[in-house]
């Protein structure tokens, strides 16, 4: 089974940090955007950026492949929440799911893809 010391140095950690600040910028969102009087709208990124942000610190404390697919996964209901939960209609919070969402589902499915292709890595 592939391992992180097939990566090389930044290119091991540069997913997770990506993960991080989008479960920071997720968590923050209502207040900005102003959607914050939305209940579902802002329950669900308050809690999407916790669980995101914290999968990640724990990621970038120290690796595991499960952090990466828990990331995936949550991204992805992320981005999928607004029809999910039915908060569609509002367009910030719409936004900010999908875009915050898919982000980190691609960054987990580039760490994931480097993880089970490290030969891939190694002829760059």
């Amino acid at each position: 089974m592939p391992n992180e010391t097939s990566l090389r140095g930044g290119e091991k950690k540069i997913q997770d940090w990506i993960s991080l600040a989008c479960g920071v910028l997720l968590f923050i969102s209502p207040w900005p955007l102003g959607f914050v009087f939305d209940v579902r709208a802002a329950i669900t990124v308050w809690v999407g950026g916790v669980v995101i942000a914290a999968i990640a610190v724990a990621a970038l404390v120290q690796f595991a492949e499960w952090e990466a697919w828990a990331l995936l996964v949550a991204g992805l209901a992320t981005a999928a929440s607004p029809w999910a939960l039915g908060f569609y209609v509002l367009h910030r919070g719409l936004a900010v799911c999908v875009v915050l969402g898919l982000i980190v589902a691609l960054a987990s499915a580039a760490k994931i893809w480097s993880l089970r292709h490290p030969a891939a890595i190694a002829r760059r």
